[in-house]
Order: C-alpha cells, then structure tokens, then sequence
C-alpha cells in the first residue's frame, strides 16, 4: 500500500488546514502523526476502518477532526485553531490489521510527510 499525503502549508495561528492521504489499496486503522525538528514522531488521530472510533493526543483534541472516505480510501485532517506549537511534519499511516492504532510501530505503511508550519 502506498499513501500520498497532500494539503500541507504556511497558515497563521488561528488559522486552518485540512491535510489528505490517499491509499493505494484497501486499509484498515488509518492515523496521522507529527514530527517537529529535534522531537520524536508524536501520535495526532487514529480512525478505524468503519469511521466510527476515533482517537486524539491530547495536544489536538477539540482542534483537530479526522476522518475518512472509504469509497476513495482516503483519510482526512481538519486542523482548526492551529497553533505555532503544530509546526511539524505531517506522516499519514495505515495498516492492514483491525482496531485503532495509536503507536508508531503498530501500522506498516508510512507517507513521505507533508509540512505544516503556524506562523504566531
């Protein structure tokens, strides 16, 4: 499976975005996470394969919504209220295995990471 993930920028603090990431095939846990410079890669938000569990850090919850269409096997981010703090590389991730990952080293496929940088 491979993902391409897309909808990265520069946006004030405030402000919105909302990221993509379309897989290539059929998946299952689909989850987004985060990596600033000098900082370990940082769990976002996990959907399972129905949409119906979700899970957030708690540096996002209440800001950031995700979500998915299975019809186009894609995985969205809508990040409201963005915040310099969120100024890190965005990595969509996907697996094939049933339930709502929260860790790295649960999900087998990576996107290359898309830029976010909130500007104060």
């Amino acid at each position: 499976v491979q993902l391409q993930a897309c909808g990265g920028g520069l946006v004030q603090a405030g402000g919105s975005l909302r990221l993509s990431c379309a897989a290539s095939g059929r998946t299952l846990s689909m989850g987004w996470f985060r990596q600033a410079p000098g900082k370990e890669r940082e769990f976002v938000a996990a959907i399972s394969q129905s949409g119906g569990t979700t899970y957030y850090g708690d540096s996002v919850k209440g800001r950031f919504t995700i979500s998915r269409n299975n019809a186009k096997n894609t995985v969205y981010l809508q990040m409201n209220v963005l915040k310099p703090e969120d100024t890190a590389v965005y990595y969509c991730a996907a697996d094939r295995s049933p339930g709502v990952h929260t860790t790295t080293g649960l999900y087998d496929y990576w996107g290359q990471g898309t830029q976010v940088t909130v500007s104060s």
